[in-house]
C-alpha cells in the first residue's frame, strides 16, 4: 500500500471541506448531483473517444497502481543478478536452468531462458529490449488516459457552468429556481478543476513514476544478464548494477 497517495487523497478532501468550512460555508453545498453527472460523465465520455479499448483497459488495471505499486527493488534485484552470475561461474550457464523455471519475474525469466539456451548477448540484447520498450510504451499509453481526463475535466465543468447559467437565465421570472441553477454553475466548475488537479493529474504522474521505476529495473537486468552472458566478475557485476540504485 502506497500510504503517500493515500494520505494525499485524504488531506486533498479534507482541505477543501475544511477550507468550505472555515468560510462559512456547508459541505452539503458541494454535493450537486447535475453538476457531478456532467463532469464525471463528461470527462470519462471524452476519454472514450480519445483513446482505444485496449489502452482503456489497461488504464482501468492500472488503476490500482496509485495505491499498490508494484514493487520492482533494484537492490534485491542487483543481488538476484549477484547470485545468478555465481551460479554460472560455478556450474555454467546450464546452471541457470532451474533457477529460469522457478523466476517469478516473466521479464527477468525470458532472459535467463534466452541465457541457457546460448543466445548471443546481441540477439539477448535485441530481444529483451523490444520486450522492454514495448511493454513501456503500451504502459505510458494507458497513463495518458488519466492525464487527458485531467485535461478535459476543468472545461466540461465549464460547460456545466454555462449550463447552469442558462437554467439561471431562463428561470429569472422564478426565484426559487435561481438558487439550483447558481448552485450547479459554480459546483461544476469545483468538481472539474478539483477532479483534474487533485486526482487525476497526480494519477497520471504517479503511474508514470512507477512505469519508469519498471523500466529502470529491467534495464538493469538487461545489463546484469547480458554481463553474465560476457563472462564477467560477479563484484565487477555489482559494482555495475550499482549505478542504476543512484
Amino acid at each position: 500500500m502506497d500510504v503517500l497517495s493515500v494520505v494525499g487523497v485524504i488531506l486533498a478532501v479534507l482541505a477543501i471541506i475544511g477550507g468550505n468550512y472555515l468560510e462559512g460555508g456547508h459541505a452539503s453545498a458541494l454535493i450537486n448531483g447535475p453538476a457531478a453527472l456532467i463532469v464525471f460523465g463528461g470527462t470519462l465520455g471524452a476519454a472514450c473517444i480519445q483513446t482505444s479499448a485496449v489502452s482503456f483497459k489497461r488504464a482501468l488495471r492500472m488503476f490500482l497502481w496509485i495505491f499498490i505499486p508494484p514493487q520492482f527493488e533494484i537492490q534485491e534485484g542487483i543481488s538476484k543478478v549477484v547470485n545468478w552470475s555465481m551460479t554460472a561461474r560455478k556450474e555454467g550457464l546450464l546452471g541457470l536452468e532451474a533457477i529460469a523455471d522457478s523466476e517469478m519475474d516473466v521479464f527477468a525469466k525470458k532472459g535467463l531462458q534466452l541465457l541457457v539456451d546460448g543466445s548471443e548477448p546481441e540477439v539477448l540484447r535485441n530481444v529483451m529490449e523490444v520486450d522492454l520498450y514495448a511493454v513501456e510504451t503500451r504502459d505510458m499509453q494507458a497513463a495518458k488516459v488519466f492525464e487527458s481526463m485531467g485535461g478535459y475535466s476543468p472545461t466540461i465543468g465549464i460547460i456545466g457552468a454555462v449550463m447552469g447559467l442558462i437554467h439561471v437565465m431562463g428561470n429569472l421570472a422564478d426565484p426559487s429556481q435561481l438558487g439550483a441553477g447558481i448552485a450547479t454553475a459554480f459546483v461544476a466548475t469545483i468538481y472539474g478543476v478539483a477532479f483534474a488537479n487533485l486526482f487525476l493529474l497526480p494519477a497520471a504522474n504517479k503511474l508514470k513514476f512507477c512505469i519508469h521505476r519498471q523500466s529502470l529495473y529491467r534495464e538493469m537486468m538487461i545489463e546484469g544478464i547480458l554481463s553474465i552472458a560476457d563472462g564477467e566478475n560477479p563484484r565487477a557485476i555489482e559494482l555495475k548494477l550499482q549505478g542504476f540504485t543512484n
